[in-house]
């Protein structure tokens, strides 16, 4: 496809979405505005658009596609503005926010206006951020949900699948309630239920400093979605408000059913519990990309000596692996070690474990 595109908010989706778009459509033009200056530039740098604009003004102008890669509730705003602004009849708007009921109600003016509004919500990420972090495989056999409202006719649908096509993802069409429900359900609730546990061990490690050293392993692992944005969690429970109360309602049922099958000892009940549970878990998808990200950890079986970390990181280096995070589970002297790597896709440590078989004689495990 030919024309312009113009990315409001350069960050991690925003870049990694342009970055997708150039290498499927390579004669577009991609101009970017972010209101981090130096994000803006860096993005400029790296090739990620073509030209900063000084305004989303005067880049919506003739823009064929406009993405909003920004918080919700500067999504709301933004969208609200581009109402009063003179867009091109055929432009195509889009968002990539988490919550879509309350985007969807403030697109009113635009749609009203003949613009077609799609919202979108492209369901992978990182821990990482900024136009630096951005990588064109990011969405890659993820879900892409789009939640296009009542009138938007197919061609126009299609019409911005062809745009994203570059992106590799898997689209999904859903109601912005619906898909409200769905998130509600898959991501923004375990969220909440991931800090709660922690500021439950939080709570114990002022009585026992040894909460916090055994919390350093499976615990830091289960919980590891609790390390993300306090800003974004806070705007995105906020806007979901109505289907997470339910779903915490429902949540406290469940937990006070348990907690009378663990007073009255009832083995069969609590039985069936974790049993249900399994068989449900055990279902779902291994191999697919859901609403949370997911980390491929490599264990690694490291001998203890001075530079071990950066000769295997080194490896990785040359051979073009990236990883996501890394950290040394137990090491003692004289003995093995076990460091453990995680990749954001499968493909990335499965290559990870065949340069480490070519390099060394070090044994790893993928878990």
């Amino acid at each position: 496809m030919n024309g312009n595109v113009c990315v409001i908010g350069l960050g991690l989706i925003g870049g990694s979405l342009a970055m997708a778009i150039k290498h499927e459509h390579p004669d577009v033009n991609i101009v970017g505005f972010d209101r981090d200056d130096n994000n803006a530039h860096l993005a400029k740098i790296l090739g990620i658009i073509d030209e900063i604009t000084p305004s989303i003004e005067w880049g919506v102008q003739e823009a064929d596609l406009i993405i909003l890669a920004v918080p919700v509730n500067e999504t709301e705003r933004i969208v609200a503005e581009l109402a009063n602004m003179n867009l091109k009849k055929d432009c195509i708007v889009t968002d990539a926010g988490s919550t879509k009921g309350s985007v969807a109600r403030a697109a009113a003016g635009l749609l009203d206006k003949g613009i077609t509004f799609i919202g979108g919500h492209p369901m992978a990420g990182s821990h990482k951020s900024g136009a630096g972090a951005a990588k064109r495989q990011l969405f890659e056999n993820a879900f892409y949900l789009l939640t296009p409202a009542e009138g938007i006719i197919d061609s126009d649908i299609n019409r911005l699948k062809e745009w994203l096509k570059g992106t590799n993802a898997n689209f999904l069409l859903v109601t912005p309630d619906n898909h409200d429900l769905l998130t509600g359900v898959i991501s923004h609730f375990p969220h909440i239920i991931a800090s709660g546990l922690v500021k439950q061990a939080e709570h114990y490690s002022t009585r026992n400093p040894l909460v916090s050293r055994l919390a350093a392993g499976g615990f830091r692992d289960i919980t590891r979605i609790a390390s993300s944005s306090p800003e974004m969690w806070r705007d995105i429970l906020i806007h979901n408000k109505s289907v997470l109360v339910e779903l915490m309602d429902n949540w406290i049922d469940e937990m006070l059913q348990v907690k009378d099958l663990i007073t009255s000892e009832d083995r069969v009940g609590i039985y069936r519990f974790f049993q249900e549970a399994k068989e449900f878990r055990d279902d779902l998808p291994v191999h697919g990309r859901g609403a949370i990200p997911a980390y491929y950890d490599l264990y690694i079986d490291v001998p203890d000596y001075p530079g071990v970390i950066s000769e295997i990181t080194g490896y990785f280096a040359k051979e073009e692996i990236s990883i996501t995070n890394i950290r040394i589970v137990e090491t003692r002297e004289d003995i093995f070690g076990v460091l453990v790597v995680s990749f954001q896709t499968d493909i990335d440590r499965t290559k990870a474990a065949a340069c480490i078989k070519k390099y060394t004689s070090f044994d790893t495990i993928l878990v």
